[in-house]
Protein backbone atom coordinates (compact mmCIF):
# COMPACT_ATOMS: atom_id res chain seq x y z
CA UNK A 1 0.00 0.00 0.00
CA UNK A 2 2.67 2.27 0.92
CA UNK A 3 4.56 1.67 -2.19
CA UNK A 4 1.22 2.85 -4.49
CA UNK A 5 1.01 5.75 -2.36
CA UNK A 6 4.77 7.09 -3.14
CA UNK A 7 4.40 5.84 -6.86
CA UNK A 8 1.50 7.72 -7.07
CA UNK A 9 2.76 10.86 -5.48
CA UNK A 10 5.63 10.57 -8.13
CA UNK A 11 3.44 10.48 -11.12
CA UNK A 12 1.74 13.50 -9.84
CA UNK A 13 4.44 15.38 -9.46
CA UNK A 14 6.23 13.98 -13.13
CA UNK A 15 2.90 15.23 -14.37
CA UNK A 16 3.24 18.18 -12.81
CA UNK A 17 6.91 19.18 -14.26
CA UNK A 18 5.46 17.69 -17.38
CA UNK A 19 2.51 20.22 -17.83
CA UNK A 20 4.74 23.02 -16.54
CA UNK A 21 7.09 22.13 -19.08
CA UNK A 22 4.37 21.90 -22.21
CA UNK A 23 2.54 25.31 -20.70
CA UNK A 24 6.03 27.18 -20.96
CA UNK A 25 6.52 26.38 -24.47
CA UNK A 26 3.56 26.50 -25.71
CA UNK A 27 4.04 30.55 -23.82
CA UNK A 28 7.14 30.68 -25.80
CA UNK A 29 5.55 29.96 -29.41
CA UNK A 30 2.88 31.56 -28.85
CA UNK A 31 4.99 34.86 -28.10
CA UNK A 32 7.29 34.25 -31.05
CA UNK A 33 3.59 33.54 -32.90
CA UNK A 34 2.98 37.25 -32.38
CA UNK A 35 6.26 38.65 -32.85
CA UNK A 36 5.60 37.03 -36.50
CA UNK A 37 1.79 38.30 -36.89
CA UNK A 38 3.27 41.62 -35.85
CA UNK A 39 6.85 42.06 -38.19
CA UNK A 40 4.04 40.45 -41.08
CA UNK A 41 1.60 43.41 -40.65
CA UNK A 42 4.42 45.76 -40.24
CA UNK A 43 5.84 44.34 -44.00
CA UNK A 44 2.30 44.76 -45.57
CA UNK A 45 2.17 48.44 -44.40
CA UNK A 46 5.68 49.09 -45.52
CA UNK A 47 4.37 47.37 -48.99
CA UNK A 48 1.45 49.44 -48.79
CA UNK A 49 3.29 52.85 -48.60
CA UNK A 50 5.92 51.89 -50.90
CA UNK A 51 3.04 50.99 -53.43
CA UNK A 52 1.33 54.80 -52.28
CA UNK A 53 4.68 56.22 -52.86
CA UNK A 54 5.60 54.62 -56.72
CA UNK A 55 2.17 56.10 -57.86
CA UNK A 56 2.40 59.39 -56.34
CA UNK A 57 6.13 59.67 -58.41
CA UNK A 58 5.21 57.89 -60.96
CA UNK A 59 2.22 60.46 -62.17
CA UNK A 60 2.55 61.54 -65.75
CA UNK A 61 1.58 65.16 -64.94
CA UNK A 62 5.01 65.23 -62.47
CA UNK A 63 7.24 63.20 -64.86
CA UNK A 64 6.33 64.92 -68.41
CA UNK A 65 8.47 68.43 -66.98
CA UNK A 66 11.35 65.94 -66.17
CA UNK A 67 11.58 64.57 -69.02
CA UNK A 68 11.52 67.73 -70.90
CA UNK A 69 13.88 69.30 -68.78
CA UNK A 70 16.14 66.61 -69.43
CA UNK A 71 15.37 66.91 -73.18
CA UNK A 72 13.89 63.33 -73.89
CA UNK A 73 11.04 62.78 -76.45
CA UNK A 74 8.66 60.25 -76.16
CA UNK A 75 10.08 56.97 -78.73
CA UNK A 76 8.86 57.08 -82.21
CA UNK A 77 8.26 53.74 -84.31
CA UNK A 78 11.70 53.15 -85.69
CA UNK A 79 13.27 52.97 -82.60
CA UNK A 80 11.41 49.58 -81.33
CA UNK A 81 12.18 46.42 -82.48
CA UNK A 82 10.65 42.74 -82.98
CA UNK A 83 11.95 39.74 -82.04
CA UNK A 84 12.62 38.28 -85.55
CA UNK A 85 15.34 41.56 -86.00
CA UNK A 86 17.91 39.68 -85.62
CA UNK A 87 20.14 41.40 -88.47
CA UNK A 88 20.37 44.61 -85.83
CA UNK A 89 22.26 42.55 -83.68
CA UNK A 90 24.95 41.00 -86.39
CA UNK A 91 27.57 43.57 -85.72
CA UNK A 92 27.73 43.45 -82.08
CA UNK A 93 31.14 41.49 -82.02
CA UNK A 94 32.73 44.48 -84.41
CA UNK A 95 32.01 47.19 -81.79
CA UNK A 96 34.42 49.81 -82.86
CA UNK A 97 36.33 51.97 -79.81
CA UNK A 98 34.89 54.78 -79.02
CA UNK A 99 37.27 58.01 -80.21
CA UNK A 100 39.72 59.92 -77.84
Amino acid sequence: MRTLIVSAAFLALASAFLLYGLNYDTRRIESSLHSLERSTEKAKSDIAILKAERAHLARPDRIEPLARAQGLVPAGPRQFAQSGDTDLFEDRDQVRPAAR
